[in-house]
């Protein structure tokens, strides 16, 4: 395995992708869940050396692409932040599709794409736009309360969009960037009262992405939102796999109707249009579309003397 790691950097809708396009390991032809394991087992020091600073940020998302493991798919791809590994990534997603046709790599407009949840299907709508067909979404509890330092009794869903979340039905104040540092704060006081009160996902899953919402400010739009990443950092994005997971409790709730347009904004005011169907086996299957745009190509090397080649942490 080579000391340099090429990338191609993106945004979607203001949340960062950068995609290891060369240099990164050789995980086998297993399925992408023992890809990722043996990335997360033997190679975590590649994650840390594309993420971590000196030569990344705790926002930015890496994506590996992986030899896919059914046919059908123009790649597999594993995603990865300043913790860890994810299941899915939305705008991940979106960044992905993009830079793969920036690099001429993808002729079609629809691709299939794996990861370790599952397959979506993606459609290109230009040259810097994307949308999603996600993997099945659902509401797993629903008006879930407990007890936050500080803020008293919060009561919010707990749903999956490709990851989990808790969904609060009250946001604490404004959702202005101004306000982020409190909102990151208070985010992560619902986190550690979840983990304390054993609230989880299914079969135990970690709740790992905690999200507020509140009236639009930008006409159009059906709700801002702000969602806390593991990993401590807030997603510029509306976030894909949370949009999806707010399809879901719509959905679940009737408050939301089989291809009726969402439009969700973000903290930053980019936006996701979104809408959701039903498969065959009646799961929400959600749509979320995005703009992504190539910013930069990028060698990262990493120097045998350097006492950071690995990242910082």
């Amino acid at each position: 395995m080579s000391n340099s790691i090429k990338v191609i950097d993106s945004h979607t809708e203001g949340e960062p992708t950068r995609v290891i396009i060369d240099g990164g390991p050789d995980l086998g032809a297993g399925s992408l869940l023992e890809q990722r394991a043996l990335m997360a087992q033997q190679y975590d020091h590649i994650r840390r050396a594309v993420i971590l600073e000196p030569r990344g940020s705790d926002v930015l998302v890496g994506a590996l692409l992986c030899p896919p493991t059914d046919p059908a798919c123009a790649t597999g791809v594993i995603f990865f932040n300043n913790r860890g590994y994810l299941n899915m990534c939305g705008h991940g997603t979106i960044g992905v599709a993009v830079t793969l046709a920036y690099l001429g790599l993808i002729s079609e407009s629809e691709i299939k794409i794996e990861t370790p949840v599952g397959v979506v299907t993606v459609t290109m709508n230009g040259a810097n736009e994307a949308s999603v067909k996600n993997v099945a979404s659902y509401l797993y509890l629903a008006d879930v309360s407990v007890e936050v330092e500080t803020l008293g009794v919060v009561t919010g869903d707990v749903a999956w969009g490709g990851n989990w979340f808790f969904l609060a039905h009250d946001c604490p104040l404004d959702l202005t960037l101004a306000n982020q540092e409190l909102l990151t704060h208070y985010a992560r006081l619902i986190k550690n009262a979840l983990i304390k009160n054993n609230t989880t996902g299914k079969d135990g899953a970690e709740i790992d992405h905690i999200e507020f919402f509140s009236e639009p400010e930008v006409a159009g739009a059906d709700s801002k939102n702000f969602v806390l990443c593991p990993g401590d950092a807030y997603d510029r994005s509306p976030c894909g796999t949370g949009t999806s997971a707010k399809l879901a409790c719509l959905a679940a709730k009737g408050k939301l109707k089989p291809k009726q347009l969402w439009v969700q904004d973000s903290i930053i005011n980019s936006r996701f249009e979104a809408f959701y169907e039903f498969n065959e086996q009646a799961e929400i299957i959600p749509t979320i579309t995005g703009r992504a745009y190539i910013h930069a190509e990028t060698t990262i090397l990493r120097h045998p003397d350097d006492p950071f080649k690995n990242g910082i942490g």
